[in-house]
């Protein structure tokens, strides 16, 4: 807990001191030392500021900078109940050792790999930017230590131009971590040193991992990093994140730099060069005198961001009691750099920040003779090329919905066959009733009609996630900037929407990664158009029931339509509702890596269990629900339905029209939405399904499992044989092969999933978005659905 939370006359041990610079170090020279007694004496009248007893003194801090220091409260002797007494201490205990750290580095330094490997967290990774689009948190014990540890998103720098940026800054100054390791890739310090400069700008606890160092020394480059950390006054440790290789020794850095034993640590400014230090001195001195400023961050942090024109801390100086002053000193000395340089001050920064780094480099880095991006170059030849590039692309993805297909086939066999054979059991050993029916075609029908295509979704995942950690998702982004920019966007928009086939939320989270907020909402609005893995059960279903032949092709074709309906709406959005915003397209290309087995593995099966709590979670409460549906209100076989002259009225024909002495209620609702969807081919039960998909995709099968499982007239026990039987009401089958087709493309246009709709409201900050999404993606759905049903009419 904090300092300040503390009630009068309460004691407590210090922990640890969360802030910064001077106000940090005054504490300290005060007494404020972990492990010191504390006793809050009085609250001034108004609650701040608030008087302690420490050392034997008093002292007297304001809230805020109490709100700073994290202690423990003490037990006080007199509490009875010892083994209590006991768990209180080993608590003190623990809380005293707690290390809390933050995970700070470029985009594909390999911070989320290093995360996994050292708290067991299986987040995703991938060999390009924008994998991490908000804060993952977890925790170790190591060596008598509680390490809390944060895998902050991929940043350049502690700017204010991207989210990121200022995501990563904000937590910095709220978070306060004990220690900052600095992620950097090995084989590229000149660029990934840049965030570190202003990490030590900052004046914080760092060790930097230097992560992939095994490409270095594949390279032929030698680095004497012992030396590189005493020149920057930082601890460098070499890790290899994905093996683990080193992570021992950088976490016993980091203890040693919390513990304050590190020799290497030392403060150091990045020197930018005697006109500019003159203008961060101006500036530094005045920042100093507001104290509401320095404990959280460095006055010369903040000197050199008012330099450059950082519009965040621009906002924040501009809020102090002197603002005036200091605003009016930063424009002076900008104006002098301006004149002195021939440039702006923040270009003059960034020459002098690279010079500080090549300066360092050019004592410590020792480059080898080996062409470490040969492989790399060879390969991009092929995959980029313009003649190839599409071809190899669509191959890939071809491949990858043939591999789905086919091989998730057998599987899939043996997993139906399972689900049947428990049905029947269920109907052989349960008493005929309403339990056994909820059971065998509410549970197992619904759920096992979905369970069934697991293999399918982990083989997607798989290869998705082999893409991704390859480096080839962003060739393909790459390879699609032209494409992109015709229809408003740019190549650092394909990412989430390729993203998009797995899930569509964490696409739609990951375009925080989008400078531009026109084209970082277009994308947002249009990745829905993205046939996520929950609409593959239903391909799978009727894909394997109708197109058998052709397969790969068909679904092939229905993304392809997912992507061509999504590029004809980007077009749309950016001619008639916003304006043109060409933002330039600047995307890391990583160098081809070939992913471990262990983490594709550990990252399919992850999506797999998110998968399999879903079978028990939503669909499995869904599948019950339909049942109940489906199943009530329970009707007298004898009965029938009888006109107003008192005469029985024969069975409706065409299974269309509502028979309350004959219908459930389930029934009955999709025989009244019906109309609007028999256009396209849909029977009642399929216009059902689709209702029943608007909370969850995955719903949509399990209704189907649910409404046609029990129906005596199939010969087979397969769903698949089910949908193809004849209706004893109509003479035909519910199905054919273009209502097959134009409900499939209705279910991957129509309005996005509930989760979907939430993270796009909570992205765009805006209801109307989400509602916009609704009704213009079901009403986009309706007509490219009827269009198809009927064209397929014609052509069969």
């Amino acid at each position: 807990m904090r300092l300040d939370e503390l009630q009068t006359g309460q004691r407590a041990k210090i922990v640890k001191i969360l802030g910064h610079g001077a106000f940090r170090k005054r504490l300290i020279e005060m007494g404020f030392v972990k492990g010191h007694d504390i006793e809050v004496l009085l609250h001034a009248p108004l609650r701040d500021p608030i008087k302690y007893s420490i050392m034997g003194y008093e002292i007297s801090l304001r809230r805020s900078e109490a709100h700073l220091v994290e202690v423990t409260p003490v037990v006080e002797e007199s509490e009875p109940v010892r083994s209590e007494g006991e768990k209180v201490s080993e608590a003190k205990h623990r809380s005293v050792h707690t290390i809390n750290v933050a995970l700070v580095g470029n985009p594909n330094c390999g911070k989320t790999s290093l995360f996994n490997v050292a708290s067991g967290a299986k987040e995703h990774v991938g060999n390009y930017s924008g994998v991490t689009v908000d804060a993952k948190s977890g925790y170790f014990d190591y060596k008598g230590y509680r390490i809390n540890i944060v895998d902050l998103p991929g940043t350049y720098s502690l700017a204010s131009y991207s989210p990121e940026e200022l995501y990563v800054r904000k937590y910095l100054r709220d978070a306060t971590p004990d220690v900052i390791i600095n992620v950097v890739v090995a084989s590229n310090l000149e660029r990934n040193l840049y965030l570190t400069t202003e990490l030590i700008d900052m004046d914080r606890s760092m060790v930097i991992a230097l992560n992939m160092y095994d490409e270095l020394e594949r390279s032929g480059d030698r680095l004497d990093y012992k030396l590189l950390g005493s020149m920057i006054g930082v601890p460098v440790v070499p890790t290899v994140s994905r093996t683990g290789q080193g992570l021992n020794e950088l976490f016993d850095t980091v203890i040693d730099v919390y513990e304050g034993r590190d020799k290497a640590v030392r403060h150091v400014h990045v020197n930018l060069g005697e006109d500019i230090e003159r203008g961060v001195t101006a500036v530094k001195d005045l920042i100093k005198a507001e104290p509401d400023v320095s404990p959280r961050f460095s006055p010369r942090f903040i000197a050199i961001k008012l330099l450059e024109d950082d519009s965040e801390v621009t906002r924040l100086v501009e809020s102090l009691p002197g603002s005036a002053q200091i605003m009016e000193a930063t424009r002076a000395e900008q104006q002098r750099i301006e004149l002195m340089r021939k440039e702006d001050a923040s270009s003059a920064i960034a020459d002098e920040k690279y010079g500080f780094i090549a300066g360092a480099l050019a004592e410590t880095l020792v480059k080898g003779d080996q062409d470490r991006n040969n492989p790399t170059n060879i390969i991009d030849a092929f995959v980029t090329n313009k003649l190839f590039g599409f071809p190899i692309f669509l191959l890939i993805m071809f491949f990858i919905f043939w591999t789905t297909f086919e091989i998730g086939q057998y599987p899939m066999d043996w997993i139906e066959w399972l689900v049947g054979k428990l049905s029947q059991l269920v109907q052989e050993m349960m008493p005929d009733g309403a339990l056994k029916d909820l059971i065998a075609d509410g549970i197992i029908g619904g759920v096992g009609g979905v369970i069934v295509f697991l293999p399918q979704i982990l083989i997607l995942y798989f290869c998705i996630s082999f893409m991704e950690d390859s480096g080839y998702m962003a060739r393909a982004a790459f390879i699609m900037d032209k494409l992109m920019h015709r229809i408003g966007l740019h190549g650092k928009s394909f990412i989430p929407l390729i993203m998009g086939f797995g899930c569509t939320v964490p696409s739609i989270m990951a375009t925080r990664s989008i400078e531009s907020r026109t084209s970082r909402l277009i994308t947002i609005l249009i990745n829905p158009f993205m046939s996520c893995s929950a609409r593959l059960p239903v391909y799978v279903l009727f894909v394997g029931t109708f197109f058998e032949r052709h397969a790969a092709l068909v679904i092939l074709g229905l993304y392809c339509l997912g992507v061509a309906v999504a590029m004809v709406t980007a077009r749309l959005l950016r001619k008639f509702k916003f304006t043109t915003d060409v933002t330039p397209f600047v995307m890391e290309l990583p160098p081809y890596r070939i992913p471990t087995f262990k983490a594709s593995v550990r990252h399919t099966w992850g999506k797999g269990q998110q998968y399999l709590k879903k079978m028990g979670g939503v669909i499995l409460v869904a599948s019950i629900i339909v049942w109940a549906l489906n199943y009530f209100p329970l009707h007298d076989p004898q009965s029938t339905a009888v006109g107003a002259d008192g005469v029985p009225v024969a069975t409706v024909a065409d299974d269309s029209q509502i028979d309350v002495h004959r219908d459930s209620y389930l029934e009955m609702a999709g025989k009244i939405v019906n109309p609007v969807m028999e256009p396209l081919g849909f029977h009642w039960r399929a216009s059902v399904a689709a209702l029943a998909g608007i909370p969850a995709k995955e719903i949509v099968v399990s209704t189907l499992g649910v409404l046609y499982t029990g129906d005596e007239e199939a010969d087979d026990s397969s769903l698949s044989a089910r949908l193809t039987a004849v209706n004893p009401a109509t003479g035909i089958a519910d199905f054919s092969a273009a209502s097959a087709l134009s409900f499939m493309i209705f279910i991957l246009l129509y309005c996005p999933c509930i989760a979907t709709v939430t993270a796009i409201v909570k992205e765009t900050h805006s209801w109307k978005y989400g509602a916009f999404s609704v009704v213009y993606n079901t009403l986009l759905a309706w007509l490219v659905a009827l269009a198809a049903y009927h064209i397929a009419l014609l052509l069969c």
